[in-house]
Order: C-alpha cells, then structure tokens, then sequence
C-alpha cells in the first residue's frame, strides 16, 4: 500500500513551531537529567546533540 501526502510514513522531518520546540527542549533536559549512570552513553550523546540543535534553533529565532 502506498502512502499519501501527509502521512508520517513519508520519511520527512516532522515541522515544529516554537512552542513545541522549546516544550521538545524542556522534556529532553528533564530526560537526561533524570537518566542513570549505566544509561548507554551512545544515547546520552544522542539526547545531547539534539539539545545543542534545539537551543540553535530557538536562539537563531530570538
């Protein structure tokens, strides 16, 4: 079966406005704030570089 337009199958980025931007921010800060030390560092870093590209993002908005 074939995807139409719009679905999320359609392999592209998923647009956020601001809000949700800084809401996707504050919820990965509180994720890897509350992780454990034996939490994989592979997804540490992970969550980490996708903070830097969110605090980029809202601060080239500003």
């Amino acid at each position: 079966m074939r995807a139409f337009e719009g679905q999320f199958s359609d392999n592209k980025p998923i647009r956020r406005n601001t809000d949700e931007k800084r809401r996707l921010l504050a919820e990965l800060e509180q994720t890897l704030a509350g992780m454990k030390p034996h939490t994989s560092p592979t997804l540490r870093e992970s969550i980490k570089g996708r903070i830097v590209e969110l605090r980029a993002e809202l601060g080239a908005k500003r």
